[in-house]
């Protein structure tokens, strides 16, 4: 079994829009994250994994999930499709459990989903022949650009799905949005994180992968991305609107990708300490 790069889009790299779906059929929970998505059927006969806006994380997640499997699909990485999806909370009444009636509840409304890969399984080094460099050179810069620290040997969201590997749960990235409004001035940063990455050892040639990736996210684009999360996702009270807060959003994506990109030399560096 090997795993490949890139998987390229059909479309231009500009941000299209995201599709929308109304849940028809809670199917059965997904027990393995602390959130509790779940696996669900849609009114497009699709099967998605819903992540709910009612979770314990709150809709911050989903941005961060919308916003870097958006970028990673733009830059031509292995990406679900990302849907929006439509869920009445009356579907949770025929729900035996009170933690799941009781999430259904909470996240009526527009959550998100990812399409579900049905038959795959989660990423193990052992079972993949090999690896391709550029792949992983790829995966390493995206999750240092945006901050994501899962990714792990602890937690690898990555599934193995006919033979390549794709990348789910983007949902820890951007960290910084938590810190309030001001977090666009932490674009610069180094991101000591991704010395845990999982596919850091497998990553030939970063430096490449920052030439080629960076040159594909123009401001335009990213602006664009960040346009496509639902208004009723924002409304941070820290913002003094949900205008501000959007423009927040697009000056940190933007600036991170602000030369010199320390979070590049971070990533070097701790390749270089690999024996």
């Amino acid at each position: 079994m090997t795993a490949s790069f890139p998987i390229e889009r059909e479309d231009d790299q500009s941000a299209t829009e995201i599709r929308r779906v109304r849940v028809t059929r809670y199917v059965t929970p997904l027990r393995e994250g602390g959130s509790l998505p779940a696996i669900v059927e849609a009114d497009d006969l699709g099967t998605y994994v819903l992540k709910f806006r009612g979770a314990g994380q709150g809709t911050k997640v989903l941005i961060a999930e919308l916003l870097a499997g958006e970028i990673g699909r733009a830059l031509g990485l292995p990406i679900p499709e990302i849907v929006f999806a439509e869920l009445d909370p009356i579907l949770g009444r025929s729900e035996p459990d009170p933690e799941i009636q009781e999430l259904i509840e909470r996240s009526g409304g527009l959550n998100l989903a990812m399409d579900y890969l049905p038959g795959s399984f989660g990423f193990d080094a052992l079972a993949v022949k090999e690896i391709d460099p550029d792949l992983a050179a790829a995966i390493v810069w995206f999750d240092a650009y945006l901050t994501n620290v899962d990714r792990t040997v602890r937690n690898t969201n990555m599934l193995l799905w006919h033979g390549k590997i794709w990348l789910i749960d983007n949902g820890a990235a951007l960290f910084a949005q938590y810190s309030g409004p001001d977090f666009p001035t932490r674009a610069q940063s180094r991101f000591s994180q991704i010395r845990e990455h999982v596919l850091l050892p497998y990553a030939a040639d970063i430096r490449g992968a920052d030439e080629r990736l960076s040159a594909r996210l123009s401001p335009e684009i990213l602006s664009d991305t960040v346009d496509l999360i639902p208004e009723s996702w924002l409304g941070d009270e820290a913002y003094p609107s949900t205008a501000e807060e959007r423009a927040a959003y697009a000056r940190y994506l933007i600036d991170r990708l602000t030369g010199p990109r320390a979070f590049v030399e971070e990533a070097i560096d701790a390749r270089s300490r690999i024996v």
